[in-house]
């Protein structure tokens, strides 16, 4: 196999020998070459501009910058980059804010380097490591709970609640900012006013307060700001 099919993948995890054992086993794979590591998510962003990778496998606890949020960055920046998120756990939350990110998976992160190199490879392919069946439990599970919100639905105007639905499905800042005509900035800020408004602490908390209170039970039409 060439240089030019080798599957080029990022790793990002703010511990060492971590890092060091994901280079050896992706190094290791006869389809595959490590082309960048990074320590946090601020590191993860930088690089990613400047090194040329088809899969980022990241961490999602991490210092400075966290793997969530690192991935939105980096989804902005590069959509064909495909993001495999490393979590300790398959909880509720985790799995809405890896797809809210635009993850292209997540792998339990002391799994074996067996499955660590099949998800590489799957995620390269254009697979979503996220199976359906599993997602739709979690989101038929929170709109089983008692909807309860750290803010008022109605504090949100009409265009808030477009944006946070569009953003809560996954959608980049720059991908809402093409739907709607405005730009990437107009958007963020619309999304830290919306964080202000409901009273909540990141990004993520705003994604699980919209399926908490079913904004994504409307899969309509998306009006453009006038």
């Amino acid at each position: 196999m060439s240089s030019k099919e080798l599957i080029k993948v990022m790793v990002v995890d703010d511990h060492p020998v971590v890092r060091a054992g994901l280079r050896v086993a992706l190094n290791d794979a006869c389809d595959m070459e490590v082309v960048g590591e990074a320590r946090d998510g601020v590191e993860a962003v930088g690089m990613a501009e400047t090194v040329t990778a088809d899969v980022i496998v990241m961490d999602v606890i991490m210092p400075n910058k966290d793997g969530v949020e690192a991935c939105r960055e980096i989804r902005d920046l590069m959509p064909d980059t495909r993001v495999l998120m490393l979590t300790a756990s398959t909880e509720e939350n985790a799995v809405i804010e890896a797809v809210a990110a635009g993850a292209s998976g997540y792998l339990l992160k002391y799994s074996g380097e067996e499955e660590l190199i099949a998800a590489v490879r799957d995620v390269a392919g254009g697979r979503l490591l996220l199976p359906a069946d599993t997602v739709r439990r979690v989101f038929e599970d929170i709109r089983r709970d008692e909807r309860r919100s750290a803010g008022d639905p109605n504090k949100l105007t009409e265009i808030e609640r477009q944006v946070l639905r569009q953003f809560a499905s996954g959608r980049t800042y720059a991908q809402i900012a093409e739907i709607r005509g405005n730009s990437s900035v107009t958007v963020r800020n619309t999304l830290y006013r919306i964080q202000d408004k409901l009273r909540l602490a990141t990004k993520q908390e705003i994604v699980v307060w919209a399926v908490r209170n079913g904004l994504l039970d409307d899969d309509g039409h998306e009006p453009k700001d006038s």
